[in-house]
């Protein structure tokens, strides 16, 4: 260990040391703290992560869904934080990853198995069990994917399977119906077990979902009004109807899955044709 640099090991953002002369040290000693802002939100939304699968067991079931979708919101925060300060980085990226299986997978799984899926025994284990196990295969798949230089572009407008902050979304759907009223008994139970396994199965499956990327950047300026008060009214509706807007947004995004599939099949065709035009 070089004894100037403590009794921690450097942080190297961009790969491994490089010890060829004293300004490449300089560099590496001194790193930009716009390297280092992503990073704490990232281990912000673990502690996020964490800290609800603790309240979930002392039984204080919507303080942990809240932090468990704070833990969601502020992994999916520190990727767009990293692009927008030009802060990205592989140690970023190694660690996004491995935060997405403590938020995404973990962390839901075990406040669902706390509030519901205990009551079906082992059923319940098992369910929590494959569902966290389904979305760390989902992060590695994506993690491939996105090295796969050959993929058509315009795949790039879907993912692959539900993606990992979704199914966290919805996995705890069950959730949301106990705190308006749903008693969770061993049928109860026995029901939710087999719906986090539905989930498990969509979020591996090959099943495309839009995932809203070709929206871009710029909208018409018609529509900025319209969406500036549709997201305060969402807000609002989030604030004074928590439980009931989360089921609805729950819902909504299953019920939008199969126009997910119509799109793909639809540009599919009219690649295609294209090609067949083409050719």
């Amino acid at each position: 260990m070089d004894i100037d640099e403590g009794p921690f090991a450097s942080f190297e953002p961009d790969g491994p040391r490089n010890d060829d002369g004293a300004e490449g040290k300089r560099r590496l000693r001194d790193i930009q703290l716009r390297f280092v802002v992503p990073n704490i939100i990232t281990v912000l939304a673990i502690c996020a992560g964490m800290t609800g699968v603790r309240l979930a067991f002392e039984d204080r079931f919507d303080t942990a869904v809240a932090m468990v979708l704070l833990a969601a919101f502020l992994d999916g925060l520190d990727g767009r934080v990293a692009r927008l300060v030009k802060g990205s980085s592989k140690f970023g990226a190694e660690m996004d990853s491995l935060a997405d299986i403590v938020n995404f997978g973990v962390a839901p799984a075990l406040v669902l198995y706390a509030f519901v899926l205990n009551a079906a025994g082992s059923l319940g284990w098992i369910a929590a069990l494959l569902y966290a196990i389904a979305c760390g295969l989902r992060l590695a798949r994506f993690n491939v994917m996105m090295e796969n230089r050959d993929r058509p572009q315009w795949q790039a407008a879907f993912f692959t399977g539900v993606p990992a902050p979704a199914g966290a979304l919805l996995v705890l759907l069950p959730v949301y119906l106990g705190f308006l009223g749903i008693k969770p008994d061993l049928h109860y139970a026995s029901v939710v077990s087999v719906y986090t396994l539905v989930i498990a199965f969509l979020m591996v499956s090959s099943l495309p979902v839009w995932s809203g990327k070709t929206l871009g950047a710029k909208i018409p300026r018609a529509v900025v009004i319209p969406v500036i008060l549709g997201v305060v009214l969402y807000v609002a509706l989030l604030a004074t109807y928590t439980w009931q807007t989360m089921t609805f947004t729950a819902v909504a995004y299953i019920a939008l899955l199969p126009i997910s599939l119509r799109m793909w099949r639809k540009r599919a065709a009219q690649e295609m044709k294209k090609k067949q035009t083409a050719a």
